[in-house]
């Protein structure tokens, strides 16, 4: 899989690569991630590198396919629900805009006279 040029995962190749050559499913899988990251904005891809290094390792320390299927739904959920998650930032930028919300400023209203639009026409 040299080639750069794959645009979708084809699961049933990755499926039969997984089942009957787990190096060129490793190789596979590293291909399209690399593919997906690469097409990413240039400003995410050091955090998507980061977050795919993160799964990785966590996949090495599983003792098996499905405990590293359950330290990824882990790390998924506590990303979402965990301190510093989805919930706990919206729930915090939420509180702290209504905090830092300044006053209106007042400002004066001139008032403008209309003019006749017979004039016009």
């Amino acid at each position: 899989m040299k080639e750069k040029t794959l645009t979708v995962l084809d699961f049933d190749l990755a499926m039969e690569l997984a089942r009957t050559d787990p190096e060129a499913f490793e190789q596979y899988r590293q291909d399209i991630i690399e593919v997906l990251i690469a097409r990413a904005p240039e400003r995410n891809r050091h955090q998507l590198r980061c977050l795919q290094w993160r799964i990785d390792q966590e996949r090495e320390r599983a003792s098996n396919p499905y405990a590293a299927c359950v330290r990824l739904y882990r790390m998924m959920w506590d990303s979402f629900a965990g301190q510093c998650g989805l919930i706990d930032t919206l729930r915090n930028s939420h509180a702290s805009a209504r905090s830092t919300r300044q006053p209106l400023a007042k400002a004066t209203i001139l008032p403008f006279s209309r003019k006749d639009t017979a004039r016009r026409n």
